[in-house]
C-alpha cells in the first residue's frame, strides 16, 4: 500500500494553510495554487499597498474588482440584510482606527463610529463597483472561505478528486470519505468543545470558525465588529458554520454574532454552533457530530 502524501503547508494570506491529497501535488499545480491566492490577495487585500481595495481607497470613484466580486457582494448583500446592518464589507477603516491596520500596530488612534449601509456607498454592476466617496473595503467575513472554494476548485479541475484544503480553520473536504473536525475550545486550545464530520459530498462539505480570541488585542478589542456601531462584538466569543461550500460556511460563521441562528440556519442552509463569552455553548438540532459542552 502506498502511503498518502504529507500535507502540503504553507503560509499565505497572513494565516496557515494545509493541502491534503491522495496523490502528490505537482510542482506546476502547486505554482498554480500560489499564483491563484496571490492574485487574489492582490485585489481585495486591505494589507498590501498595492491591492486594489487599496488603491480604491484612496481615490474612491469605480474599480473591476474582477470575477470573484460578483459573489462577495451578493454574500455581503445578503448578510447585511440577514444581520440587520451588522455585517458589511464597509468595516475596514473602522478596523484600522481601532489598530487592526496594515503595521499591525495594534494601537486605536480613535473611536469609531456607525458604518453606512452598503446601498449608500456602493453601487455594484457586474464586476465594477462604484463609491460614492473613498472607502476601505474589507471582505473578511467572506474571503477566506471564497479563497478556499476557488483552491479546491482548481485542483479538482487537475484531477485531485480527494483532498481537504485547510486555510485557517476555513476548512473544505471533497472524495468518498468523510473527515473529522474538531471545534477548538476558544479559552483553551488544548482542548475541544465538539467534532465535526463533514462530508465527502453534498450539501456538509465544508467548515468555518470565528473566534474573538484569535485577533484580539488591547482593551477588549478584536476583529469582529458590528457595522452599526463600529465595535467589536462582546456577548459571544466563538462560533462554527458547517455548509456546502466555504464561502457560505464563512459568511454565516460571522453571522451568528449577530442574528438568530435560526434565521442563518434557514437563508444559508448551514449547521452551526455557538460559545458565549459566560461559556455556555448552543447548536443546531441536525449538526453532524457532537458537542462536549452544554
Amino acid at each position: 500500500m502506498v502511503p498518502a502524501p504529507a500535507p502540503w503547508r504553507f503560509e499565505a494570506i497572513g494565516t496557515g494553510w494545509q493541502i491534503t491529497t491522495e496523490n502528490e501535488i505537482s510542482p506546476g499545480d502547486r505554482a498554480a495554487v500560489s499564483t491563484l491566492i496571490d492574485a487574489y490577495d492582490a485585489v481585495y487585500s486591505r494589507f498590501r499597498a498595492d491591492s486594489l481595495v487599496r488603491g480604491f481607497a484612496q481615490t474612491g470613484g469605480s474599480v473591476d474588482l474582477g470575477a470573484h466580486w460578483p459573489d462577495l457582494w451578493d454574500t455581503y448583500v445578503d448578510l447585511e440584510d440577514l444581520t440587520a446592518g451588522a455585517v458589511t464589507p464597509l468595516v475596514g477603516r473602522a478596523l484600522e482606527t481601532l489598530g487592526y491596520d496594515a503595521a499591525y500596530s495594534l494601537i486605536p488612534s480613535g473611536i469609531p463610529g456607525p458604518v453606512p449601509a452598503l446601498g449608500d456607498t456602493l453601487r455594484s454592476v457586474g464586476t465594477v463597483v462604484t463609491a460614492t466617496e473613498p472607502v476601505l473595503l474589507d471582505v473578511g467575513a467572506v474571503g477566506k472561505g471564497q479563497l478556499v472554494d476557488l483552491v479546491v476548485g482548481l485542483l479538482m479541475a487537475r484531477g485531485y478528486t480527494a483532498l481537504t484544503v485547510d486555510a485557517g480553520g476555513d476548512i473544505r473536504h471533497a472524495g468518498s470519505s468523510g473527515l473529522r473536525v474538531a471545534l477548538e475550545h476558544p479559552f483553551d486550545p488544548t482542548r475541544a468543545i465538539g467534532v465535526i464530520e463533514l462530508a465527502g459530498s453534498g450539501p456538509r462539505g465544508a467548515i468555518a470558525g470565528s473566534a474573538t480570541n484569535r485577533r484580539a488585542w488591547g482593551d477588549g478589542l478584536h476583529h469582529v465588529l458590528d457595522g452599526r456601531t463600529g465595535k467589536p462584538v462582546d456577548s459571544i466569543v466563538a462560533t462554527w458554520a458547517i455548509g456546502e461550500s466555504a464561502l457560505i460556511a464563512d459568511a454565516a460563521a460571522t453571522a451568528l454574532f449577530f442574528a438568530g441562528p435560526e434565521a442563518v440556519a434557514t437563508r444559508l442552509d448551514i449547521d452551526w454552533v455557538r460559545m458565549f463569552t459566560n461559556g455556555r455553548v448552543e447548536f443546531s438540532r441536525t449538526l453532524p457530530g457532537e458537542v462536549f459542552i452544554a
